[in-house]
């Protein structure tokens, strides 16, 4: 039970935290729900047009109360009180939930959920672009088992492809739409063991240059594990981490080039000026690794060496547009799981916002006429915040009152678990002794742990665009890419698709449509 002096201090509070004066006319209300009910009921007039484009955004570890948060934070940075803002992916007509679960995982990781959202199969946690009968480390568990994903759907089908992210470009998502790999951590051959090599399994950088040699767009990190042992960075050239990792001596830079045929445009990058100098028109191929590893965290982010999220995204978006056949662009906020990991929400809330400018400059190069596009999450983690904060309140700020246990301050934002549990003197810190709004600050939690845990309960999918309509309820995570895959008439499923439109790419044929719509309710 709450006590009277707790209820008293929230009232307070609340009373005097800032309504806006038009939020005190309850016509403001009424019109808004009036309009918004209006916009609803515009949505039986359903797009079945064919996807001539397909992007996904992927918020790695964006669950729910992290949207919430970043949304808040958004506004916040517009100095607006935050809970009224929308972000991008509020303003997309569709939204369904996602089971994350792995096959062998109640609470998942970002490999075996990256297999089932791009190559529509569930599998174990830790390995990527395979069946659920590959056992994690076991390298001979992988061939036969193999599962191929939508980005090679979309290449087979003519399309151009795309993988931009903030992580190293052989991470647990982006490897998902390329690679096959028992252990997601097989980065180079430097991190695989003896035995997996002699079985004959190859590293997933290796993966990435060889199993799809004309993706168009590749840009993140991970520069280090392309090149050999002992490497010397172009960047940080006495950092020893940054040094080049692979055993075997290659140099997958210069094959990807070799690979590329001699009258296209190819061009490696390693810079966010060399990136900002092209001309997309001239580019048919690009290869952009921007740090030995991950990319910086947005807030850390060097102007002249790291492009943001965005920037990438636009480039990516005008070189794979040249394809009159289309494309399909994977996009992910990777270092949003990240800054969750290291408890630092500052990071990781900021990291949310700038995939929100992505997903804004998307929108604004494309059409919902021809272009489906889906927002989503791998996972959540086990971030919260609440404390009964009034309106307004810095999403990074203290709740407005002191715990009735140990008549310390608390910040609205914890962790259920993590590296911020902090005991000073047997107590619980006094978070009013340090600077909770430092970029790096670790926000408190209840178990201490070096290193903060993914959550368990569904994500949202958000969806705009041809046949968005489809993702519409709580589904497993594997169906999302056959929505996709569905909607662009491209991999297995494609009965429903006539032989031609007017402008030469298929179109669902009725019988298919007529059965898409029955669940909805909309013909009766």
């Amino acid at each position: 039970m709450i006590s009277p002096l707790l209820v008293l201090a929230i009232g307070t509070c609340l009373t005097n935290s800032l309504v806006p004066e038009k939020e005190k006319d309850p016509k403001y209300w009424r019109d808004q729900a009036q309009q918004t009910l209006k916009n609803a009921l515009k949505l039986q007039n359903l797009n079945t047009n064919v996807a001539k484009n397909v992007i996904m955004f992927l918020g790695d570890g964006m669950g729910v109360s992290t949207v919430t948060a970043a949304r808040i934070l958004k506004g916040q940075l517009h100095h607006s009180p935050g809970e009224e803002t929308r972000l991008e992916m509020d303003k997309f007509p569709y939204v369904a939930l996602s089971k994350t679960y792995n096959t062998n995982a109640q609470v998942p990781d970002s490999a075996g959920t990256a297999t089932a959202y791009l190559c529509g199969v569930k599998a174990n946690e830790g390995t990527v672009g395979v069946s659920a009968a590959t056992q994690r480390t076991q390298c001979n568990t992988t061939q036969g088992n193999e599962v191929t994903s939508i980005l090679r759907w979309a290449k087979d089908a003519g399309k151009s492809v795309g993988i931009v992210t903030t992580t190293r470009v052989n991470h647990a998502t982006p490897s998902a739409a390329y690679a096959h790999s028992a252990d997601r951590d097989w980065y180079s051959d430097n991190e695989m063991p003896p035995e997996a090599l002699s079985q004959g399994c190859k590293d997933i950088a290796y993966q990435l240059m060889h199993n799809i040699k004309d993706i168009e767009v590749i840009m993140g990190g991970g520069r280090k594990y392309m090149f050999p042992k002992n490497r010397t960075d172009v960047e940080y050239d006495m950092d020893e981490k940054a040094r080049g990792t692979r055993l075997d001596g290659l140099n997958l830079i210069d094959i990807w080039k070799s690979f590329k045929p001699r009258h296209k445009h190819s061009h490696y990058i390693w810079n966010r000026t060399e990136l900002l100098a092209l001309d997309p028109h001239m580019v048919d191929y690009l290869l952009g690794l921007f740090e030995p590893g991950d990319m910086q965290y947005e807030l850390n982010r060097n102007n002249v060496t790291d492009p943001s999220l965005s920037e990438m995204v636009k480039t990516a978006i005008k070189i794979l547009n040249k394809n009159p056949k289309g494309f399909f662009l994977l996009v992910e906020g990777g270092r949003i799981d990240h800054g969750h990991h290291e408890g630092k929400a500052k990071q990781a809330l900021h990291e949310a916002v700038e995939m929100d400018r992505a997903i804004e400059q998307a929108g604004t190069m494309t059409s919902v006429e021809d272009t489906l596009t889906v927002v989503t999450a791998d996972h959540s983690h086990v971030f919260t915040f609440g404390g009964y904060t009034p309106r307004g309140n810095s999403i990074f700020g203290l709740a407005p009152m002191v715990s009735d246990t140990d008549k310390k301050p608390f910040t609205a934002i914890l962790y259920g678990n993590g590296p911020g549990y902090k005991v000073v003197g047997g107590e619980r810190e006094n978070v009013s002794m340090v600077d909770y709004a430092h970029n790096n600050y670790q926000a408190q939690s209840a178990v201490p742990l070096r290193h903060e845990t993914h959550g368990g309960e569904d994500v949202a999918v958000f969806a705009k665009g041809p046949m968005a309509h489809l993702l519409h309820g709580v589904h497993e995570q594997n169906y999302i890419p056959h929505v996709m895959a569905y909607a662009a008439c491209i991999g297995a499923n494609r009965d429903h698709c006539a032989s031609a439109s007017s402008s030469g790419s298929p179109s669902p044929g009725p019988l298919p449509l007529l059965l898409a719509l029955l669940p909805l309710g909309i013909l009766f």
